[in-house]
C-alpha cells in the first residue's frame, strides 16, 4: 500500500497553519546547512531516510527529520510510505515547486561562486601590485 503525505495540495504553511512567504521559506532553507545539503542530496536523486543520513556526517536523525518535516510543510517534498506493517519504508521527493525552489537554490550558488572567484582574483591583484611595489621600492633604494 502507498500513502502519501500530504494529500495532494502543497500546504506552504507554518506550524500554526498561516501561509508562509517564499522569501521567509527561503530565509529558512538556506539559513540551515542540513537543509541546503538536503535539498541538493533530493536534487541528485537520494529518497531514503538513510542515504541522506550516510551522505551527511554529522547529521543526527533528530535534525534531518525535523529539517524533512518543515520542507514538507513548505511544499518543497512529498513523503510517501510503502507497506502497512512495520518496518515501512519511507521515500521522499522533490514536489514540481520543490524543484522550482532548488533553482533558487542553484543561483545562490552560482553567485557566491562568482563573489568567491572575485575575490581570488582581487587578492591575486592585490599581490601583484604589493610586488611591483616591493620591485619597483627595492630598485630606487639601491640607486640613492
Amino acid at each position: 500500500m502507498v500513502r502519501n503525505d500530504p494529500s495532494g495540495r502543497v500546504p506552504r504553511e507554518s506550524k500554526d497553519g498561516s501561509s508562509v512567504s517564499v522569501v521567509s521559506m527561503v530565509e529558512d532553507i538556506i539559513g540551515c546547512k542540513w537543509s541546503v545539503r538536503l535539498l541538493q542530496l533530493f536534487a541528485d536523486g537520494c529518497t531514503r531516510p538513510s542515504e541522506l543520513l550516510r551522505n551527511c556526517p554529522g547529521l543526527s536523525a533528530k535534525v534531518m527529520n525535523e529539517r524533512l518535516r518543515k520542507m514538507i510543510r513548505f511544499g518543497i517534498l512529498q513523503r510517501t510510505a510503502f507497506g502497512e506493517k512495520p518496518p515501512i519504508q519511507v521515500e521522499y521527493r522533490l514536489t514540481p515547486f520543490g524543484h522550482r525552489f532548488m533553482r533558487i537554490i542553484e543561483e545562490v550558488r552560482r553567485l557566491q561562486e562568482d563573489i568567491d572567484q572575485r575575490s581570488v582574483a582581487e587578492t591575486s591583484e592585490v599581490q601583484g601590485e604589493e610586488a611591483n611595489n616591493d620591485r619597483l621600492t627595492a630598485g630606487s633604494s639601491g640607486q640613492g
